[in-house]
């Protein structure tokens, strides 16, 4: 029922109570039109929406009167398929209008939309400004507004939220806190700010005025659908909004939901209380392609689209690796095969031909699987209708069917690898509805156990404060040489090891490390040994916000761009005994990072780390040998390595790792003189899987442009990424600042000296989400059909506080 919104939490956070689902299958929207024009040449939309599907325009605010309409939609006015950048167009008869080069297709997390309209600007490009989530947007300019022109928007005619049935309705989304203020073009700090303690934006409670024709609507009104209640303006203005074909009566069919993007309150276990960003059905995951299953109403309905003895499967958005967590799954039709209906929980790596490892399920005629084992008898039967609750409990590392509320008992999980919900709709037609906790629950859930969103999401170690945010730990900087010595900053640390690579010019990547000592280089893409004080220019010095640079072309040639990633280890290093070979060590356990430097042996041995817990990746290069750079990754195993400055896929060979896999102290060496010949040094960069910050992946290429989608727990700010299976692909690097929006298509490779990599007009590579990444491009070296695909991500900002990107 009625619960306010612009109020202040306990812990001094600005709450927001609600949110209204429009979905495109009921025709919803809200429309209005304005008794008296208002301000048409300034005026400024706010707005935060959570994106439900990628396809269509999707209508932010449309004042319709010929074609095209007005307003601001989610649209592909770029020319190219299935890219929904936002488009605002001023008037009937100016498509495209303008458009932003980003594209916007995360649907697990919520985005902050401001547009700025002011057409009495001198320079076109001033009279529009798009921001997303505080960033202004670049746009590509099909028609700008005239100096001085009225708009449709704010005009006497008919203005809608979404779109009738009868004019293409394809809006999917969920919107609340919807600001318009007739007569001003504003920022968006008159809407949001920074939180102090993540550094991410968040919502704040806008103080101004709105003008004639402005509106507030927070749909914090439930009791009806009426104007007055939940199309109700809080403005003050009273200008209300009328809502058409949303429903509040309780069920999958309530359109008023707690799902919200700021996060508070105490989850009682009855569902439809607490607020945050919930989890839903993730559209950008299935496995295999052919067997799609459609995901419609907000993303929580799915149902199988083929009709055929095969099974599609949807996954979550929401990764966990602690905590008790409840949801429900509403059996909506079984279909004509029970035994194919399944419900459970998985790791997220059983996607496009994925081998099933990590998953638990429970199917419809009462059997259940574990991990890769055979079904074996479980429980009761369910059909059409049945309410399936499941009850994670990581901690203790088990899952929980209900039927109706009745336990069918404990299954343990077959590893202790972070889970998310996981679903098929059934073979021949099933289908069903998922409740995360957004709406009440059928049932409340088990004592202890909470509703899946972002409230309830365990605090993670990097990212709730001001002191570990992520960006303390990893950051990319870019920066221009300027051919004669130089300092960088920006970095927010003093770097302990800074890897530089010149993007508009093929020279060698540099890495440089606080234990070797300033002056020291290695070359990613090279076998040579290590150079000191080269020449070509090095790291002359790691300082308190970034490092030094000498004048040499290779990190500071004049005019030439560079990105340097930069991560924070522990300093100089000291001496660590736990291994047969003395290291020295620079560990940051925060973080899960450590640069390690030891003196080879030639008998086999183990090298402490100073972690505390396995590395999942470790990189070692001989400093004074020309070979081969060797890298352990866990999904390979213990006794396979893979070249860094190759395009040679992994070595099965017990030469390397002394077929042990990395313990919490030490990582092991065979006698080979990649890492562990006798007299020489060596350098390792070791990295643990730290939740919500780092991950250590694999996935399995589909070869298609809707490629593997890879979860991690958090917004990344890098990613690396090599085809392990077969030979002739490069290492490839993508990061948040490069390019610095979706669709990012920068790529550097680490086994060349090559320049940055753009793909050219058209092209599409990765998109860098708000939980993991999503392939968008055929070419095998990151997606063939059938390749295993290895790598490592860095966080911008974990799950729990990430925005949509």
């Amino acid at each position: 029922m009625f619960a306010a919104s612009k109020t202040a939490s306990v812990s001094g956070g600005y709450q927001i109570s609600r949110s209204l689902r429009f979905n495109s299958a009921d025709s919803a929207y809200l429309n209005r039109t304005p008794a008296s024009a208002g301000n048409r040449k300034t005026y400024t939309i706010s707005v935060w929406c959570k994106r439900a599907s990628t396809e269509g325009t999707g209508t932010i605010l449309n004042a319709r009167s010929g074609s095209p309409w007005a307003g601001l939609f989610f649209s592909t006015g770029d020319g190219v398929g299935n890219n929904p950048s936002l488009q605002f167009t001023v008037t009937a008869g100016t498509a495209p209008g303008v458009y932003t080069n980003a594209v916007f297709r995360d649907v697990s997390a919520w985005y902050h939309i401001v547009v700025a309209v002011d057409t009495t600007q001198a320079t076109d490009s001033n009279r529009v400004k798009i921001y997303i989530n505080s960033v202004l947007q670049q746009l590509t300019s099909g028609n700008y507004p005239t100096l001085n022109q009225d708009t449709q928007i704010n005009s006497t005619i008919a203005h809608e939220i979404g779109n009738p049935s009868a004019y293409s309705n394809d809006s999917n989304f969920y919107l609340t806190e919807y600001n318009f203020i007739d007569g001003q073009a504003l920022t968006p700090s008159s809407f949001g700010e920074t939180n102090a303690q993540t550094g991410v934006w968040q919502p704040k409670a806008y103080s101004g005025s709105y003008g004639t024709n402005g509106f507030y609507l927070n749909f914090s009104d439930n009791s009806n659908t009426t104007a007055a209640t939940l199309g109700k303006d809080y403005s003050g203005n009273g200008n209300n909004w009328t809502p058409n074909n949303f429903s509040v009566t309780a069920g999958a069919g309530n359109d008023s939901l707690v799902d919200s993007p700021t996060s508070y309150g105490t989850d009682t276990g009855v569902g439809g209380t607490v607020r945050g960003n919930y989890c839903t059905l993730n559209p950008l995951v299935q496995r295999w392609d052919v067997y799609t299953a459609s995901i419609t109403n907000g993303n929580l309905d799915t149902a199988d689209t083929v009709g055929d003895a095969n099974n599609p499967y949807v996954f979550g958005t929401t990764l966990v690796s602690s905590g008790k967590f409840y949801w429900e799954i509403t059996v909506t039709a079984i279909g004509t095969s029970a035994a194919s209906f399944f419900i459970g929980v998985d790791s997220g790596k059983t996607q496009n031909g994925a081998t099933f490892t990590d998953w638990v399920s429970y199917s419809g005629n009462g059997s259940k699987y574990v991990g890769s084992t055979s079904s074996s008898a479980y429980g009761a039967t369910y059909t059409t209708g049945d309410v399936i609750g499941v009850a994670l409990d990581k901690d203790a590392g088990t899952v929980t069917f209900y039927k109706n509320n009745t336990s069918q008992g404990a299954i343990s999980l077959p590893t202790n690898v972070p889970m998310v919900a996981w679903l098929s709709p059934g073979a021949n037609s099933g289908s069903a509805t998922a409740n995360f906790g957004q709406r009440p629950f059928a049932y409340t859930a088990p004592s202890g156990f909470k509703a899946l969103c972002t409230q309830n999401l365990p605090t993670p170690t990097i990212g709730a404060t001001t002191a570990t945010q992520a960006g303390k730990f990893f950051n990319p900087v870019l920066y221009t040489g300027t051919g004669a010595t130089n300092s960088i900053t920006g970095v927010g640390f003093q770097p302990d090891w800074v890897w530089i690579k010149a993007r508009s010019v093929g020279y060698s990547h540099r890495l440089a490390d606080s234990v070797r000592g300033a002056g020291k280089e290695l070359f990613s893409n090279e076998t040579v040994a290590e150079a000191t004080n080269s020449a070509n220019g090095y790291v002359s010095s790691f300082n308190s916000d970034g490092f030094s640079l000498t004048s040499g072309v290779g990190v500071n040639g004049s005019g030439t761009t560079f990105v340097a990633w930069n991560w924070k280890a522990n300093g100089a290093g000291s001496t660590n005994t736990a291994g047969t070979i003395t290291s020295t060590v620079s560990a940051n356990t925060t973080s899960g990072f450590s640069v390690v430097t030891y003196t080879g042996t030639s008998v086999a041995g183990t090298v402490g780390h100073g972690l505390g817990v396995a590395p999942s990746m470790v990189i070692v290069k001989s400093r004074n040998n020309v070979v081969d750079w060797v890298v352990y990754h866990a999904s390979l195993g213990v006794n396979y390595s893979i070249a860094l400055n190759s395009t040679g896929g992994a070595t099965n060979t017990t030469s390397y790792w002394n077929s042990s896999a990395p313990t919490s102290t030490t990582f092991g060496v065979n006698v080979y003189g990649g890492n562990n010949a006798s007299g020489y040094t060596y350098v390792a960069y070791c990295f643990a899987e730290i939740s919500g910050y780092s991950k250590s992946f694999s996935y399995t290429g589909n070869s298609s442009a809707d490629g593997p989608f890879v979860y991690t727990g958090f917004k990344p700010a890098y990613v690396i990424i090599k085809c392990s299976n077969t030979n002739g692909y490069n290492w490839i690097v993508f990061d948040n600042k490069r390019s610095g929006f979706n669709v990012n298509n920068d790529q550097l490779y680490p086994n060349t000296s090559g320049a940055e990599d753009a793909g050219g007009s058209g092209a599409q590579f990765i998109d860098l989400l708000s939980n993991g990444f999503k392939l968008r491009n055929t070419a095998a070296d990151k997606n063939a059909i059938g390749g295993t695909y290895i790598g490592m991500a860095f966080a911008e900002a974990p799950q729990k506080f990430s925005l949509a990107r």
